[in-house]
């Protein structure tokens, strides 16, 4: 059954239900959440600072739930429809936009409205370790920006995007699925395109990508061994690759890059990947003390040492590798940050093992800063989380 036949006839829409939605996203906007969860036969929840707390008292039923699809997608329903799933941007006013995927579950249509802050984040504003702001000097190579869902990587990568713009002049390509930051031309000229909207596919705008003299390409997710062979063969052409991957560790990433392929090929993948890689920043988002978040971030710079490592399969002395760096490179590993943070005073004792590669080797490193201090910051995190106990709270817009 084609698209077509499941055509919207708009002008029998009342558009009822968006704007129950709109005034949920106005909520989400006010109290400083990240995403908007609403599920047909469910209510409607929100993720803030992390954690998932209801939003409303009555349930979205599966009626109201297909036809909030039909109103948002509009000429689209039919691709959802036969697709079973879809992304879009959805522009909620000028200053808000989110990026939205919507599903069939069980129950009917789900959808995930995650913010896109509208203003492009920059280096200085983040507040990033060193080395990332080399990475965007780089002539050619790969680097990449990895982490689980939702951990900050679009952000990153924008803030990289932005630094180049303003301080170099080339032709930047990126294939994103949706767009999320746009860039405006500053000293760059950037091409920014959206996969389903303006290319059918990443590993064919890639393709097409090195026939438009680009210096740099930014692939919005590395998600098939075609794709990943491309970006491999781009930054080994003189193009600097930027793109992410969902691995927790920079030596994950490493691995999953070699395991895409079939073991007969891993060697070449192995010795490619060795030449062109420059480095990875992978991050976690922690809770902070003061009910935010902060992201750790490890990162791992391209030497000679670590060339070697990926050459000869002795990805088990990565993390090492990364911490003897850290002084004449610039790299950290994840627990080295975290210690940071903590002995900084933004994250408790606890979250900072939660969140640690290896808890045990961060407790001992720990014990060595212990003091008054710390221990106040987590009597503070206690008394934060005992008067900001909410996930059973209801913002109810009814």
């Amino acid at each position: 059954m084609s698209s077509s036949e499941h055509a919207v006839d708009i002008s029998l829409l009342t558009f009822e239900e968006l704007k129950k939605i709109r005034a949920y996203l106005k909520k989400l906007i006010e109290v400083g959440g990240s995403d908007l969860h609403v599920k047909a036969n469910g209510v409607i929840r929100a993720r803030i600072n992390g954690s998932i707390i209801q939003f409303s008292g009555g349930i979205f039923t599966h009626e109201m739930a297909m036809t909030l699809s039909k109103e948002i997608l509009r000429g689209r329903y039919g691709e959802f429809i036969q697709n079973k799933e879809i992304d879009l941007v959805y522009q909620f006013d000028e200053k808000n936009r989110f990026r939205v995927n919507i599903f069939f579950q069980t129950d009917g249509p789900s959808f995930v409205f995650r913010v896109i802050p509208m203003e492009v984040p920059t280096l200085e504003k983040m507040k990033f370790p060193e080395a990332i702001e080399a990475f965007t000097k780089e002539s050619r190579g790969l680097i990449l920006v990895t982490g689980a869902t939702g951990s900050g990587k679009s952000t990153t990568l924008a803030a990289m995007i932005n630094e180049i713009n303003l301080t170099a002049k080339k032709h930047i390509i990126t294939i994103e699925d949706p767009i999320e930051f746009v860039h405006k031309d500053r000293g760059c000229i950037i091409n920014q395109r959206s996969v389903g909207q303006d290319t059918l596919s990443f590993d064919r705008a890639l393709r097409a990508a090195l026939r438009e003299d680009p210096d740099i390409i930014l692939v919005g997710e590395m998600r098939d061994r075609e794709t990943v062979e491309l970006a491999l063969h781009a930054a080994d052409t003189g193009h600097l690759v930027f793109s992410t991957l969902h691995t927790i560790d920079a030596k994950e990433t490493i691995n999953r890059v070699i395991g895409m392929f079939p073991t007969d090929e891993q060697n070449r993948v192995r010795l490619a990947l060795s030449g062109v890689l420059k480095g990875v920043i992978s991050q976690r988002l922690i809770p902070t003390i003061e009910g935010k978040r902060v992201a750790a971030m490890e990162v791992l710079v391209k030497t000679a040492t670590i060339e070697k490592l990926i050459m000869e399969n002795r990805d088990y002395e990565i993390k090492e590798t990364i911490e003897k760096g850290r002084e004449h490179y610039k790299s950290q590993s994840f627990d080295q940050h975290i210690l940071d943070i903590y002995n900084d005073g933004i994250i408790t004792r606890e979250k900072a093992k939660d969140y640690a590669t290896s808890p045990s080797d961060l407790e001992l490193k720990m014990n060595g800063f212990n003091s008054s201090k710390n221990q106040s910051h987590g009597e503070q995190h206690e008394a934060k989380e005992s008067r900001n106990s909410r996930d059973d709270d209801i913002f109810d817009l009814k």
